[in-house]
């Protein structure tokens, strides 16, 4: 089993409250679990406006497919127009880590 972490920074655009960033957020993180059956989370920045830390996390057989569905996440989340995407790290998880 092989559990694979996707962190994504992305700055918002025109957002002037908290209130604003969670209606913005909130789709991202639907549509994620939606369409790739993974565990996401608003997991910093959450006192920004205009910044928003996502974690996503995904399980599978083995690292490829798990690497496939974060980068497949990743291209969805850079190419949505109301966030810039800072930066992605990924981290995989497998059998010998303890």
């Amino acid at each position: 089993m092989f559990v694979g972490v996707l962190e994504l920074d992305v700055l918002l655009g025109d957002v002037r409250s908290l209130k604003q960033k969670r209606s913005v957020v909130r789709p991202v993180l639907a549509e994620l679990r939606r369409k790739f059956e993974v565990a996401v989370s608003e997991a910093g920045h959450l006192d920004l406006h205009r910044r928003a830390l996502l974690g996503v996390a995904c399980v599978a057989v083995d690292a490829g497919h798990a690497t496939e569905v974060l980068d497949r996440c990743e291209r969805l989340v850079a190419a949505r127009p109301e966030l810039e995407l800072l930066s992605a790290r990924h981290r995989m998880l497998g059998p010998e880590d303890e």
